[in-house]
């Protein structure tokens, strides 16, 4: 792909969360937390919010876009996506939004577009490519990490330690750093083509990309949420940010 001028503030698309209401399918809303937006902006971005949910829309969407920006949100991904039965704990899933978003994606794959999953965006990542989920972390890992912690998700709860000579360790630097968790998923299997960047102390994988040139990477914690207390967290945006200028 040819990116915009350097100069320019790339656009950048973020998938939006899906609900239909109390008074059925003709009052659906999207929903965005603001903090995405807020934390692509201050990166250098110029945030757009892609609020369908047809995955036919997908490629003339992805094609007016620079970069793609995999949100999380209160939804699990259908275990049918990666080839099983629902497992006790499972939460709430969301179909619609997984098929766009899976439409999303392999438009950007076959554009060439950066890309970023947060959380349930780094899952849906993982899962597009090959890979398996823990449908519930407290039944599949003993740990003493609240992998859904109950604090201000505005602060961090746990550490990680980034893989170095990765990506991520460009952004975040290398060795332990701390990070906030709000999800009870996690991955299980890890998708092709993918690398691991960054574990917590039980194992779990919070961090992955693509090996290669172009930017495909995705975190399982909320650096967005983490920008305005955790000021280094914002380099991961301005890293992706940069790369949908084309900047590497």
């Amino acid at each position: 792909m040819s990116g915009p001028a350097s100069s320019a503030r790339p656009l950048v698309g973020l998938s939006a969360g899906y609900a239909e209401q109390e008074l059925g399918r003709d009052y659906r809303r999207h929903e965005l937390r603001a903090a995405y937006l807020d934390a692509v902006a201050a990166g250098g971005g110029l945030p757009v919010v892609l609020a369908s949910i047809d995955p036919a829309l997908a490629e003339a969407i992805v094609a007016r876009i620079d970069a793609l920006l995999l949100t999380g949100g209160r939804h699990d991904i259908p275990p049918a996506e990666y080839g099983e039965a629902p497992a006790p704990g499972l939460g709430p899933v969301a179909p619609d939004r997984t098929r766009y978003e899976r439409a999303l994606l392999a438009a950007a794959d076959r554009r060439g577009l950066p890309v970023l999953g947060i959380c349930g965006g780094m899952q849906l990542l993982v899962v597009a490519r090959g890979g398996k989920l823990h449908q519930h972390l407290p039944a599949d890992i003993a740990s003493d990490i609240r992998h859904e912690q109950a604090e201000d998700r505005r602060r961090p709860s746990h550490r990680v330690r980034v893989v170095p000579g990765t990506r991520l360790a460009r952004a975040l630097g290398e060795g332990e750093i701390l990070v906030n968790s709000a999800h009870h998923q996690g991955v299980r299997v890890l998708g092709r083509g993918l690398v691991v960047t960054a574990k917590s102390p039980d194992g779990l994988v919070e961090g992955v990309e693509e090996a290669g040139p172009r930017f495909v990477a995705g975190v399982q914690w909320h650096p967005e949420l983490l920008a305005g207390t955790v000021p280094a967290q914002r380099a991961l945006f301005e890293q992706f940010v940069a790369a949908a200028r084309g900047e590497g």
